[in-house]
């Protein structure tokens, strides 16, 4: 086949890509200098639908909807875009090889592509029970979702098997938001998991508990403590039962795996300095290879903010840090520079009537406050994380933009907490018991809005 050749391509066609095309665009990229590579057979879209609205049996989310970049307000990239554009859309082409030095990918076909400039963004593939060996593990309706094919199949399966019996294996996103979704298309849910409680990397325990007895007051079970062993199938190889490793036996029609991802650094190994699991980049992207940038889930970068380096795994990071890499390549052609990237970790999530945000780091001490019960009529409540003395973490639950605007300049600004225990009392956001002592007026406007908060340390 003939050698295509670019001048810039990004690998990988998820959320990092589509929003690194518009950058692209913005910075002036010619006709025919870019393509986007991806195995996937659709156009860029935003991820984080897959486990929410396209899976709702009502108000159902379907391209062209969720093309990126319309989950951050921004114009939705259908395909013809990238052709009005002049941006190769090379897709339902998986690279099985990358050669950095002589700066060739080769696909699974045998197809080469040249490229002056490389962006990284392959993103992260699920883990599977299957790589562990887990006994009937490759049965049918055992579904993993990172892909728009992913959540077709289980789309299909969930009507197949109307009103039948569900097991969510793994208590993070994937799981909660999943056994929200099964339960609005009454689905019988059971959620199994081996911590002691749901989303244990960011959730503290006073936090899970709430999510917990909501999800139980909507009729999803939940069993926590174990781990799923094995499952059972019938003669045409569907999924009848998960075996646990306390013994029980859950029957099952239908089973969602969610135990968490990893970076897809396959194609680069031994080609680019790794650390902490993923590519290592500086503050512009770049990675130890020349001209060769690594963004989104892929790269460990360093974290301005806590002073290290960190890998992300979320789709606000996939998307700024995409952007960041693109205008960086634009201004080192053009012997400018880009400030370093400054990011402040954003997580959030929706399910049923709920939702969540987070910013800032999950260390140190935490308080809990607001109404908390998983019966309240508000689900207003919160948590701060304090570490050596100031504010370093929030979390909220139904906030309000405004407030959810607060927690983000808060966890930025990380002020000084004056009083511990006042912070404690707190019953609702909107009280005055928290005595923080603001580094600027900006901060301190931004949260009276939602916070008890004091200026310079008195009410």
């Amino acid at each position: 086949m003939a050698e295509k050749s670019f001048k810039y391509v990004i690998v990988g066609g998820g959320v990092a890509a589509g929003y690194a095309a518009r950058e692209f665009t913005k910075q002036g990229v010619k006709p025919g200098e870019l393509a986007i590579i991806s195995k996937e057979a659709v156009a860029p879209y935003e991820r984080p639908a897959l486990s929410k609205a396209y899976l709702f049996p009502e108000g159902t989310a379907r391209l062209p909807g969720f093309h990126v970049c319309v989950g951050s307000g921004g114009e939705r990239l259908l395909p013809e875009w990238y052709t009005e554009k002049g941006i190769s859309l090379i897709l339902s082409t998986e690279i099985v090889k990358a050669d950095l030095s002589s700066k060739t990918l080769t696909s699974a076909t045998a197809e080469t592509f040249k490229y002056q400039i490389l962006l990284i963004a392959t993103g992260s593939t699920v883990i599977r029970l299957s790589d562990f060996g887990v006994q009937g593990a490759d049965a049918k309706n055992i579904f993993y979702l990172r892909e728009i094919d992913d959540a077709d199949k289980l789309v299909e399966a969930i009507k197949s098997k109307k009103n039948g019996k569900a097991v969510v294996v793994g208590g993070g996103y994937i799981g909660l938001e999943l056994s929200a979704a099964l339960r609005v298309n009454n689905i019988d849910s059971t959620m199994v998991y081996p911590e002691p409680w749901c989303m244990p990397r960011l959730f503290t325990a006073g936090i899970a508990a709430f999510y917990e007895g909501y999800y139980a007051n909507k009729g999803i079970k939940i069993i926590k403590g174990t781990v799923a062993v094995g499952f059972g199938t019938n003669e045409n190889g569907e999924v009848t039962d998960v075996k646990l490793k306390d013994g029980r036996v859950l029957e099952a029609d239908i089973v969602i795996v969610g135990v968490g991802g990893k970076p897809l650094t396959t194609l680069f190994k031994g080609q680019v300095e790794e650390e902490k699991g993923g590519i290592k980049t500086d503050a512009f992207f770049k990675t130890t290879v020349p001209d060769v940038y690594a963004v989104g889930d892929v790269a460990t970068f360093p974290l301005k903010l806590y002073g290290e380096m960190r890998r992300v795994e979320h789709v606000d990071h996939a998307r700024k840090s995409a952007e960041q890499a693109v205008k960086a390549i634009f201004a080192s052609e053009q012997g400018k520079s880009v400030d370093e990237y400054d990011y402040l970790p954003f997580f959030y999530s929706r399910a049923f009537d709920l939702s969540w945000q987070f910013y800032g780091d999950n260390a140190g001490d935490t308080v809990l406050f607001g109404d908390s019960s998983p019966t309240s009529t508000t689900h207003k409540f919160g948590s701060y994380w304090i570490k050596d003395g100031k504010v370093v973490g929030v979390f909220l639950e139904s906030g309000t933009p405004e407030e959810n605007k607060a927690i983000a300049e808060v966890a930025r600004v990380q002020p000084l907490v004056q009083n511990l225990d006042k912070l404690a009392t707190e019953e609702a956001p909107k009280t005055c018991t928290i005595y923080i002592n603001f580094k600027t007026l900006a901060a301190e406007a931004a949260i009276l809005s939602l916070s008890p908060v004091i200026k310079n340390g008195s009410c």
